[in-house]
């Protein structure tokens, strides 16, 4: 179960920062390069995520939510792929919430 888990969390991580780049360069770019620094946050828990620490775990759930509520502003607020978009950030928040999680309790010492 913990390897599942494992995987989860990578692979939501690894697809909410290709999503976040495609999203504001090439997909539904507003106009504004500065808002491709909001996947610089993704990357500070990749390799601790990638190595399985459970305090990155811990933490990078917290950071998650910011995403989270990206997505749902964005998928309530603008229309045609900018709203799917949304929904995918949110899909994939959730998912890496959720692994992130139950890593970490399953992972914790007795």
């Amino acid at each position: 179960m913990r390897r599942w888990l494992h995987a989860g969390a990578v692979i939501s991580l690894l697809a909410l920062i290709a999503l976040n780049l495609a999203w504001e360069a090439w997909l539904a770019p507003s106009g504004r390069v500065v808002l491709i620094l909001k996947t610089v946050p993704l990357l500070l828990p990749l390799f601790g995520i990638l190595r399985g620490k459970r305090y990155t775990y811990q933490w990078s759930s917290m950071l998650i939510l910011l995403y989270f509520t990206e997505g749902v502003v964005r998928a309530y607020g603008e229309r045609g792929i900018a709203m799917r978009l949304g929904i995918a950030e949110v899909t994939l928040a959730v998912i890496f919430y959720l692994c992130a999680i139950f890593y970490a309790r399953l992972t914790r010492k007795p």
